[in-house]
C-alpha cells in the first residue's frame, strides 16, 4: 500500500536504500515475522545478509567500511525493516545505531578497526548497556562500578533491560568511575571477557524475538585500551547519542503503522457485511483515514528531525518530539487495525494484535513519553 500517498522528496539515495530494504524485508524477513514473535526467536543469520546489503553501517563513514550516508537513510532501513518484523526492528536499530554508530562517533581509529568490520558485516552484533534495575528514566543514577587498577578496570554491577544481550559479541557499556554525573565511563566489551556473563533472560508482551537481558559483571577485567572517549567523558557520549537513538527508533514505529496499512486496506475492501466491502462504510473510511494521516504526520516530523541530525541542526526537544509523536501515533494507529478487522484483529490469525504489542515498547523505551514531555516542556520554558 505504501506505494500509494505522498511522496516526501527524501532524494535519490534514501529512495535506494528504501527499494533495496523493502525487498529484502519483504523476501526474508516477513515470512519469518510470525514465527519470531510466536516463539521469541532471534533468526541471527539475518545479520550477515542485512551485513551484505550495507544496512548495518549508513552512518559509517566509506574509509570505514560502512555507506557513508546519513540519518535520514537510517530512518528509511530502519522503517522498512520494522515494517516486516518490529522485533528485528527494534534489534537492527539497537546494533546500527546504539553501538555501530556509538563507536562510529566515540572510538579511537584502533577501536574503529578493531570492531567495526564484523559489526558492519553483520558477522558480529552488537549492543548497548545504559539501563540498570533501577536506574531507566535516571540513567545517571546508575550503580555499575568501574575500579581502575593499575591498566585495567574491574567492573562489577549489572545492567538490566538490554537489546541484543545473550547474543551480542561487541557491547558498548556505561560504568561509575567516579562520583555524580561527571563520574561515568563509556567502555567497548567483548562477550567473552571473564568476569562478564549474561543473567536473566526477559520475557516481554511485545517485540519478542528481540532479545532482552541482564548483564552481570562480577570482578570482570577490562584493560584500559576499552575505554571509548574520556575517561569520566561518559555522561558526554550517553547524552550525545539520544538524539539519534530517538530519531532513528521513531522509524520503528512508522513501519507499524505501514504494516497497519498494509492489512486494513485490502481487509476492508475484501470483507463484506450486509452484503457490501465494508470499506464501502464512512466509519470504517474515517478509521483508514485516520490511520493514514497519522503515519503521514508523524512521518514528516521523523524525516525533517533526521535531516535536522544530518545537517547538525537537531535539537533535543525536537528528537523527543518525533518519537513522542511516531509512538503514540503507532499505539493508536495498531488499536485502530485491530478494530478495523474486529473479531478477526482480536486472533493470532491476523498480525494486527502483535502489531499492538510491539508499538507499545516505543511509548516507554528509549525514554518514557512522561520522560519525553517534561524534556520537551523544559526546553521551551527554559526552567
Amino acid at each position: 500500500m505504501s506505494e500509494l500517498g505522498l511522496d516526501f522528496a527524501l532524494g535519490e539515495m534514501a529512495d535506494t536504500i528504501r527499494d533495496t530494504t523493502r525487498r529484502f524485508a519483504a523476501d526474508r524477513i516477513a515470512p519469518l515475522a510470525a514465527r519470531i514473535d510466536a516463539e521469541d526467536w532471534f533468526p541471527t543469520e539475518l545479520w550477515p545478509e542485512m551485513g551484505a546489503l550495507g544496512l548495518h553501517g549508513i552512518t559509517v563513514a566509506e574509509e570505514d567500511g560502512g555507506l557513508g550516508l546519513g540519518y535520514l537513510e537510517h530512518v528509511v532501513a530502519q522503517e522498512e525493516v520494522a515494517r516486516a518484523s518490529a522485533s528485528i526492528g527494534l534489534s537492527y536499530g539497537a546494533h546500527s545505531n546504539l553501538c555501530v554508530n556509538q563507536i562510529r562517533r566515540w572510538a579511537s581509529p584502533e577501536q574503529k578497526a578493531k570492531y567495526l568490520p564484523k559489526l558492519i558485516s553483520g558477522e558480529h552484533v552488537g549492543s548497548l548497556a545504559m539501563s540498570e534495575a533501577g536506574a531507566g528514566s535516571d540513567v545517571v543514577g546508575m550503580k555499575m562500578r568501574a575500579e581502575k587498577k593499575g591498566d585495567r578496570y574491574i567492573l562489577n554491577g549489572t545492567k538490566f533491560w538490554i537489546t541484543n544481550a545473550a547474543y551480542a559479541d561487541t557491547l558498548v557499556v556505561y560504568a561509575k568511575t567516579g562520583e555524580g554525573s561527571r563520574g561515568i565511563t563509556t567502555f567497548i566489551i567483548e562477550k567473552d571477557m571473564p568476569g562478564f556473563s549474561i543473567g536473566q533472560k526477559i520475557d516481554k508482551m511485545g517485540m519478542r524475538g528481540s532479545p532482552t537481558a541482564e548483564l552481570v559483571f562480577n570482578d570482570c577485567e577490562v584493560p584500559e585500551s576499552q575505554v571509548m572517549g574520556p575517561e569520566n567523558g561518559g555522561v558526554g557520549v550517553l547524552m550525545s547519542g539520544l538524539d539519534y537513538e530517538r530519531t532513528v527508533l521513531a522509524g520503528i514505529q512508522l513501519g507499524i503503522m505501514q504494516a497497519c496499512l498494509d492489512v486494513v486496506i485490502p481487509y476492508v475492501r475484501e470483507r463484506k457485511q450486509f452484503g457490501t466491502p465494508i470499506g464501502s462504510f464512512q466509519l470504517i473510511q474515517a478509521k483508514v483515514a485516520d490511520m493514514y494521516v497519522a503515519l503521514n504526520s508523524a512521518r514528516a516530523y521523523v524525516y525533517a528531525v533526521a535531516r535536522a541530525c544530518d545537517a547538525g541542526k537537531t535539537t533535543r526537544f525536537d528528537a523527543a518530539g518525533a518519537i513522542l509523536l511516531a509512538s503514540e501515533n503507532a499505539v493508536k494507529t495498531s488499536l485502530e487495525a485491530i478494530q478495523a478487522l474486529g473479531g478477526a484483529g482480536y486472533t493470532k490469525d491476523w498480525p494486527v494484535e502483535r502489531y499492538a504489542r510491539d508499538a507499545k515498547l516505543l511509548d516507554i523505551g528509549a525514554g518514557t513519553n512522561e520522560i519525553r514531555r517534561m524534556l520537551i516542556g523544559r526546553e521551551l520554558i527554559g526552567a
